[in-house]
């Protein structure tokens, strides 16, 4: 997201994103729920945790190749699959 060079500095990239935070916030105050409360469905629940199990999963692969003496590419392979993994756990929606 590009800031301008003057005034004050963006809150959301595009407005978009802004129109969906204001939605948010009307929903969760219609519903009474605390500030800062996430809404998420059954299947992005289900989707986080995935990823979250995919990450730990590419994570203990690279710590096992490690304690069994794997070669400097090996390594380098499942390290390279230990950052996608968590750039895509990264992903929220």
């Amino acid at each position: 997201m590009s800031q301008p060079s003057s005034g004050r500095r963006r809150k959301y990239c595009k407005r978009s994103c802004r129109q969906r935070a204001y939605e948010h916030r009307q929903m969760t105050s219609r519903l009474h729920l605390p500030e800062g409360t996430v809404v998420l469905t059954e299947a992005e629940a289900t989707s986080i945790a995935e990823r979250a199990f995919m990450l730990r999963c590419a994570a203990e692969d690279l710590q096992t190749a490690v304690d069994e003496g794997a070669s400097t590419k090996e390594i380098g392979e499942l390290a390279a699959e230990l950052v996608r993994s968590a750039r895509e756990a990264e992903r929220i929606r």
